[in-house]
């Protein structure tokens, strides 16, 4: 238990941590959200219907 409390500081010394976990987690939740955003907006503009760029698309087969 002595760990923990760390001779009176735990609170601020784990508070940092799980404060710093907090905003690590906001963090990446919001990126993956923009990175959805700015993929269906992309898919929006060109038109196709799988976000996943697996689209089989014939350009430049063919064309001589």
């Amino acid at each position: 238990m002595d760990f923990f409390s760390m001779d009176g500081r735990g609170f601020y010394v784990w508070g940092s941590f799980g404060a710093f976990l907090a905003a690590i987690v906001i963090e990446i939740v919001l990126v993956r959200l923009r990175i959805h955003r700015a993929q269906k907006a992309v898919c929006d503009t060109l038109g196709s219907a799988d976000p996943s760029g697996t689209e089989n698309s014939d350009a430049g087969k063919g064309s001589k």
